[in-house]
């Protein structure tokens, strides 16, 4: 029996599925083939950024080393896109007898596609889960269905993992020796070349030894009060590692129940509010299962599809660049677009000044997240826009429209996350830093643009626009 190994978006060999499935198969002594494809065509076409790609392509050299220790070597393909992947996959199998494909699924319409392809033209496909805790699809309401409201799915995801529990896998131990392994290390080559775009972020293993268990010690308890505070690191950072698949959701929640095994009892806790997030996850990725249409830029609440957006272009532009004048949401632009990563708190913010204040197309915002996070994963994005613009499933209502300048004064207080990214103004005194032209005369503010949109206008326009 003549195996292959293809890791897509699964880049660990902890908690892995398909590996381990795969290791039980393969028996022999012989070096056994994995592979993984570079489609940085099909990548852009997905608006993939640089930073995501740059720290995929660090977790796959990672990988390859990793691989070496079950006596697995990874081969690093170049095809242009996910046809190109099938071809050579067709042309491989045949060329080398292999009587089984193991993989993880991807939930994306595409990738469905391009799976489905693989089978259709003869590629010996299985395929196992590796990105949720809880299977997709199992947790339905009474009537068999999706669930279309986050809460009651929460209570019911948490009634199905105390009663059913959930698979953890592990790590795989080492089959060679680590001299063995050591000469091996010395013989590979990087497979990938990186330009060194997120190595701000450690790779996935450093994370495991040391953030997870510090965020859980020292920081979880005081999550619920401080996660909003853009200026406090208090949130996890876990969301790039989750959307390229280097650390396991399931592996996240068996450390946490390890240290706090009531957890799945206790929703009313600080402790709790951390987990909330990746009940969050799940529900998104589920919505993704149960309608692929959302991956093709639908509005899950139907109404909303005729609806006419204004999409003016300069406004957005000004949007991107963080130049709309309210101080919270440039700084959050910036922080965007200089780290390819935002606080989530801040994407709730910007997301509802360019659905409601701008009334520009919540799938133009969607779009250009992708093409500057880290962290774009299309499940969370998705859901996130369609939440903001009031398009999607379990959104705020229409009539919801946050203030920029009382969300600024409530969570960045002091102004010290706009100072940092808008130094500029760092000589305002706290009161004035919220929204400077309230404040101060236009001939002092040359070095601020102006508001490009009045707020209490701009909250009626965007209540007449939707009804």
């Amino acid at each position: 029996m003549s195996l292959l190994l293809w890791f897509r978006n699964d880049i660990r060999i902890h908690d892995n599925p398909a590996l381990d499935y795969f290791l039980q198969q393969h028996q022999s002594s012989e070096m056994a083939k994995a592979i993984f494809f570079v489609s940085e065509k099909q990548w852009l076409a997905h608006d993939w950024s640089a930073i995501k790609i740059d720290f995929i392509k660090r977790h796959v050299n990672a990988l390859a080393e990793q691989l070496l220790s079950l006596n697995i070597t990874l081969e690093v393909v170049h095809c242009d896109d996910f046809s190109a992947q099938t071809s050579y996959l067709k042309q491989y199998c045949q060329q080398h007898n292999i009587t089984e494909v193991i993989a993880n699924q991807e939930i994306e319409f595409n990738e469905q596609q391009r799976d489905a392809a693989c089978i259709a033209q003869g590629v010996p496909l299985r395929m196992f889960e590796s990105d949720v805790i809880v299977k997709k699809g199992q947790v339905l309401n009474k009537t068999n269905e999706m669930y279309k409201v986050f809460t009651p799915y929460k209570r019911a995801w948490l009634s199905y993992v105390k009663q059913h529990g959930f698979s953890y896998l592990g790590k795989p131990s080492s089959v060679l020796s680590a001299s063995q392994i050591e000469e091996k290390k010395q013989n590979l080559v990087a497979p990938l070349d990186c330009v060194g775009t997120s190595d701000s972020w450690p790779l996935a293993e450093q994370v495991e030894q040391q953030v997870i268990p510090d965020f859980y010690q020292y920081k979880v308890a005081n999550y619920a009060n401080k996660r909003d505070f853009p200026a406090i690191k208090a949130t996890s950072g876990l969301s790039p590692y989750l959307a390229i698949g280097a650390i396991s959701p399931r592996y996240l929640l068996m450390l946490f129940l390890q240290r706090f095994p009531d957890i799945l009892v206790a929703s009313d806790s600080e402790e709790f509010t951390w987990l909330n997030e990746l009940i969050w996850r799940e529900f998104y990725r589920n919505l993704i299962f149960h309608r692929q249409d959302l991956s093709k830029h639908a509005c899950f609440n139907p109404k909303y599809s005729a609806v006419k957006w204004p999409n003016n272009k300069t406004l957005f532009a000004q949007w991107c660049e963080g130049k709309t004048g309210y101080p919270l949401v440039d700084a959050a632009m910036r922080q965007l677009n200089q780290t390819g990563w935002m606080h989530n708190r801040l994407r709730m913010v910007v997301a509802s000044f360019l659905t409601k204040h701008l009334l520009i197309d919540w799938r133009w915002g969607e779009k250009y997240f992708m093409q500057q996070l880290i962290d774009g994963d299309l499940a969370a994005n998705n859901g996130g826009w369609q939440w903001a613009a009031s398009t999607g499933c379990d959104a705020q209502p229409y009539f919801r429209v946050f203030n920029p300048i009382r969300q600024s004064e409530r969570f960045d207080p002091k102004g010290e996350f706009i100072r940092k990214f808008i130094p500029e103004l760092a000589q305002l005194p706290d009161k004035e830093i919220h929204f400077p032209h309230k404040h101060i005369a236009k001939e002092r503010l040359s070095i601020y643009w102006p508001a490009i949109v009045e707020h209490k206008q701009a909250r009626l326009a965007a209540l007449d626009f939707y009804r």
